[in-house]
């Protein structure tokens, strides 16, 4: 019996005409905008997933369980003592021992353990008084590192644990904003009127100096008109989760990528990488929230520029490979230009005229190992580890079956339901973002608490001035 040859591989004798035939008429533009309505319909199908019924996302109730275990430090017999003892507190829903409870309900009943609960046990999370949000940018060049996951899930993290959350979508894919179940009907709902407003307001100072010299104004259209017109409350919104608000991005803020350099040219004295900072400092929006995470584009744009630029901390995903490793070495050389190129830009300027100089800082800087597979990526993580060193925080975030499926739904891992798992898959795929977000929150109150000390000292100081001066 003799042996039959081996196949051949795909790639030998295809037939030119056969392939041929295959092909439709040539692509005209058109053909764009036809593919893009379909998936336009394919993506609101497949963002209802996880929706109610009437197409508005809810968040689930949480378990008996889930609190005492994950939210509030107390014992589910004592939890439900309080609550017979307290009839005015929130009961939640169910029979028998098996109640479920709103977030809201938590929120109410984590103040009224932080009031009457053990002193040794923390009901709230810690917030020194009369210091700003804290900023969070959540960035790399390089897509498909779990950038929208890392920032979604942290935001959610934070929620749970008590704290006030704005998340701000600076991607024109709009991912972020599809998982918080956002509405950005244009790219005046987004960040884009709060870029234009703060390059509007430069003009018109400019053109108020210009009008007492004599000189012609710069131009001012009608975009930069309506800006001026909108506050960052007018488009931040309410999401399903009662205590994390919603600056959505839609395909439209891309044009900002464009319009940004427009404007730097019209006004070279325009610190166009201040303008999103100028309108959460100016506009106290960082006065509204506890935290403020900033999910940016896969690219160093302007966008992300200004991102960068506003955040205490920066977090950078990257998967256990060569080329993400390789591409995120690649994007802290493009931050080192960037930014020292601007310092040193403007600082030239600001020495002749006498001003204070430029200098970008930030609190805290962690890459963050993504999707990991302890079995087949331990010793490129290691390596990676010893060449970032303190730029890396400890827990690789595992990838876990329990992400994927609650990425299908258009829900992060909090939103699902843990009855839908075996019991250990949950408590596995939750601690994954569970670790993450302890080592993210231990950099938060760190660089808070550096801050409290400092403002402390400045006042101590102060008054030992007016002290000495009297």
């Amino acid at each position: 019996m003799t042996a039959g040859k081996d196949p051949t591989p795909p790639y030998f004798n295809i037939d030119p005409a056969a392939a041929a035939a295959k092909l439709s008429e040539p692509i005209s533009t058109a053909r764009f905008a036809k593919a893009a309505a379909f998936a336009t319909r394919g993506r609101e199908d497949l963002a209802k997933r996880g929706y109610a019924p009437d197409g508005k996302k809810r968040l689930r109730r949480f378990s008996t369980w889930e609190i005492c275990k994950y939210l509030i430090p107390v014992a589910p017999a004592h939890f439900r003592r309080v609550l017979k003892k307290h009839p005015d507190l929130p009961q939640g829903t169910g029979e028998g021992n098996s109640k479920w409870f709103t977030l809201e309900d938590v929120l109410r009943l984590r103040q009224h353990f932080a009031a009457e609960g053990a002193a040794d046990r923390e009901y709230l999370p810690w917030r020194p008084k009369g210091l700003p949000a804290k900023i969070i940018a959540v960035s790399n060049f390089k897509g498909g590192t779990s950038k929208t996951t890392t920032t979604a899930h942290l935001a959610m993290s934070a929620a749970l644990d008590g704290y006030k959350v704005l998340v701000i979508d600076l991607d024109s894919q709009g991912s972020l904003t599809s998982i918080m179940g956002g509405d950005v009907p244009d790219e005046w709902s987004t960040a884009f009127p709060l870029l234009a407003k703060d390059y509007a307001q430069t003009v018109q100072a400019e053109n108020t100096v210009r009008a007492a010299a004599g000189q012609p104004p710069l131009p001012f259209d009608e975009t930069l008109t309506e800006a001026l017109t909108v506050s960052a409350r007018d488009i931040i919104q309410p999401t399903h989760w009662p205590n994390i608000d919603l600056l959505g991005a839609q395909l439209n803020l891309y044009w900002a990528e464009f319009q940004i350099p427009v404007w730097r040219m019209g006004l070279r004295s325009w610190s166009l990488w201040d303008a999103l900072t100028n309108a959460l400092t100016d506009e106290r929006i960082v006065d509204d929230y506890d935290i403020i995470f900033l999910d940016t584009p896969p690219a160093l744009g302007y966008l992300t520029i200004n991102a960068l630029a506003a955040a205490d901390i920066l977090l950078v995903p990257l998967g256990a490979s060569f080329l993400e490793f390789d591409s995120t070495g690649r994007f802290f050389d493009m931050l080192y230009s960037t930014f020292a190129s601007v310092e040193d830009g403007e600082n030239a300027v600001r020495r002749r005229d006498g001003l204070p100089e430029v200098k970008f800082e930030w609190d805290a800087v962690r890459a963050l190992i993504t999707r990991f597979d302890a079995g087949q990526q331990t010793d490129l993580a290691n390596v990676i580890q010893a060449y970032f060193g303190d730029f890396m925080t400890t827990y690789r975030q595992e990838l876990t079956a329990m992400v994927g499926q609650a990425g299908e739904q258009v829900n992060g891992i909090y939103e699902a339901d843990y009855r839908e798992f075996n019991r250990d898959t949950y408590v596995r795929g939750r601690e994954t973002f569970d670790r993450t977000w302890a080592e993210v929150k231990e950099l938060i109150l760190g660089t808070w608490y550096r801050d409290q000390q400092s403002a402390e000292a400045a006042q101590q100081g102060a008054g030992e001035e007016v002290s000495n001066d009297g």
